[in-house]
């Protein structure tokens, strides 16, 4: 699986959400990291210069949010649908659940949406990604 197989969001969808850091094509406002990950190392990822931790993609995985310097903890939920996985994430402590939209090779936007599909099978499907930027940050 790659981040083609994440959920692709319609133009309409991202203007439907609440406040976001919206950022133009290239531009990461944040980078969702797996929790090992150390948050000083950020601008060495994003550069390519550094590996970093990335996540494996199963319900329960600890993946941090990190935007200009601070790491909000989140967790990611994984529903299928119709053979295809969508991705979110939900800040710790938070109701909101964040759709991981495919925005480009290792890059997604975070969209605020109900969840689709029904919650995955326990570890499905276990796919390790690398870190993604990230275009469009809520406003935690």
């Amino acid at each position: 699986m790659d981040t083609n197989t994440i959920a692709s969001l319609a133009v309409a969808g991202v203007l439907a959400v609440g406040p976001l850091a919206t950022m133009a094509a290239g531009e990461a406002c944040g980078m969702l990291l797996g929790a090992g990950a150390d948050p000083a190392n950020v601008a060495n990822v994003a550069s390519g210069s550094s590996a970093a931790s990335g996540f494996h993609v199963r319900e329960g995985e600890s993946v941090n949010l990190v935007t200009a310097g601070k790491t909000t903890p989140g967790t990611l939920h994984v529903y299928a649908d119709n053979g295809a996985y969508r991705l979110y994430w939900q800040p710790d402590g938070q109701v909101e659940r964040y759709v991981l939209a495919n925005a480009g090779a290792n890059a997604v936007r975070l969209i605020a949406m109900p969840t689709q599909g029904v919650p995955a099978g326990n570890g499905e499907p276990g796919t390790l990604l690398a870190p993604q930027q990230v275009l469009s940050c809520p406003m935690l």
